[in-house]
């Protein structure tokens, strides 16, 4: 097997033979280093770590949720009130020691000026954890 002869007038030929000794060599060289360093890969260093005592987590806070129909009517926890009684129960729940999370459902026909005087309340209470619950697309069948 002769790459380049000095014949010019031999027939050029395609090489049919495929040399894979360099590839067998370097695959060998390549399962040395992985057998040699897999001890390396799973040795653990021991280590004597202290020990702490952490604080008993606190209970999670009560979720309240305040929904808005589309024609402006306040819901507390599925019950129908009106303003100031929503106001009365959002500065209740703000002197809890474990606030409330406020939960905010609203129609999309719902005007964004009730929306506002809601959270404008929540706020002006003392209230510090609301969040927007909006409609999961998967849920629709």
């Amino acid at each position: 097997m002769a790459f380049g002869a000095f014949n010019h007038h031999r027939q050029k030929e395609a090489m049919s033979d495929i040399n894979v000794t360099p590839m067998v060599d370097v695959m060998l060289v390549l399962l040395v280093i992985f057998i040699l360093g897999a001890p390396a890969f799973t040795s653990a260093v021991k280590l004597d770590l202290p020990k702490a005592q952490a604080a008993a987590q606190q209970p999670p806070a009560a979720i309240v949720t305040v929904a808005i129909d589309g024609a402006g009517k306040i819901y507390w926890n599925n019950e129908a009130v009106s303003q100031p009684v929503l106001e009365q129960r959002l500065g209740e729940a703000a002197k809890l020691e474990l606030q409330p999370e406020l939960q905010l459902r609203a129609d999309k026909d719902t005007r964004y000026e009730i929306v506002a005087q809601v959270m404008a309340a929540a706020q002006t209470r003392g209230l510090t954890k609301m969040g927007f619950v909006t409609d999961d697309p998967k849920d629709k069948k």
